[in-house]
């Protein structure tokens, strides 16, 4: 039996529906929040700050799964993994997106193929700190000790923007350190609280709050230009290695097969969430730079991103795993 031309578009229009209807009425129950790093990561603080943005524009709640570990690879995994409906929503930054592939041969997902980008999230830098009781109280002096001991001092990461931050120190600095890797952040930070590290480059939303209580001390950011939350911290370019710069980003993607009509709605929510007081508070307490995109943009950046993470890991010399 042949359908008419109205008849053929009549049922295009009909089996459209229900996306349309459903990305007008979504979200219809709360929405989950997968966060590939620890509770009270930088990931986890804004991950809670968008969720909050987006609870005030729709009432619905937003739940923030921590799944830690594996350089954030469990977490990626399982946001790929989950249903495309819009319900759940990987908030995760260029480790999973842009460094992984390069530092490991096998990963459990695709940071590509796997997901559709929703936004940009915003932009961050870094802080050396070191134990209070160290006796290095400059980049200077730190990077004189481990000249001296080659090998002997360590760095902790719990991410790949913090491990890279300590690989292209010493590729620039000429020193030699013992690399102690951690599911995330907050748990290096533990551990260098308790002495058993001996420096890491962190986060400023997970190393300035220590830093400010005297818990840790602040040698340099990784900035070109000092944090207006800490003048009085050196850049570590100007403090002794010319040239060193290290950043990061945070970002919002959901699982691959996703409905066009939800990627749209999220995106606005995301969007509109950046500008709502908690994350706006988030923004302002961490030093980290408000962003936001459009999908298409995400991806053109999520791209032009992982060749200059390959190329910084490839020129500090770390071969994948």
């Amino acid at each position: 039996m042949r359908i008419s031309y109205k008849g053929r578009l009549a049922l295009m229009l009909t089996a459209a529906l229900p996306l349309t209807a459903m990305a007008q009425t979504f979200p219809a129950k709360p929405i989950t929040f997968i966060v590939p790093f620890a509770a009270g990561s930088a990931t986890d603080q804004i991950g809670r700050a968008i969720g909050q943005g987006i609870t005030e524009q729709t009432g619905q709640a937003v739940v923030i799964e921590n799944k830690p570990g594996a350089s954030a690879m469990i977490g990626a995994a399982a946001g790929a993994r989950a249903a495309p409906d819009g319900y759940t929503v990987l908030i995760t930054t260029n480790t999973t997106h842009a460094a992984n592939e390069h530092l490991y041969k096998t990963l459990t997902y695709n940071p590509v193929k796997d997901f559709a980008p929703l936004s940009l999230l915003g932009k961050g830098g870094q802080i050396m700190v070191v134990n209070p009781n160290a006796q290095a109280k400059t980049v200077g002096e730190f990077l004189a000790q481990a000249k001296q001991s080659p090998g002997k001092l360590s760095f902790g990461s719990g991410s790949s923007s913090s491990r890279i931050a300590g690989e292209l120190l010493q590729q620039m600095a000429g020193v030699q350190l013992l690399h102690v890797p951690y599911k995330s952040n907050p748990l290096a930070v533990t551990d260098l609280l308790g002495g058993q590290i001996d420096m890491m480059i962190t986060d400023t939303a997970t190393g300035l709050p220590q830093v400010k209580s005297g818990k840790l001390r602040a040698l340099g950011v990784t900035g070109l230009a000092r944090s207006p939350l800490a003048p009085d911290v050196p850049t570590i370019a100007e403090a002794g290695v010319p040239g060193y710069e290290m950043g990061y980003w945070f970002a919002a993607y959901a699982p691959a097969g996703t409905p066009p009509d939800v990627i749209k709605r999220l995106n606005e929510l995301l969007v509109k969430a950046t500008q709502t007081k908690p994350a706006q508070q988030f923004y302002a307490q961490t030093g980290t730079d408000a962003a936001s995109s459009t999908p298409d943009e995400l991806a053109q950046f999520q791209q032009a991103e992982s060749k200059k993470w390959g190329e910084i890991i490839k020129k500090a010399g770390i071969q994948p795993e």
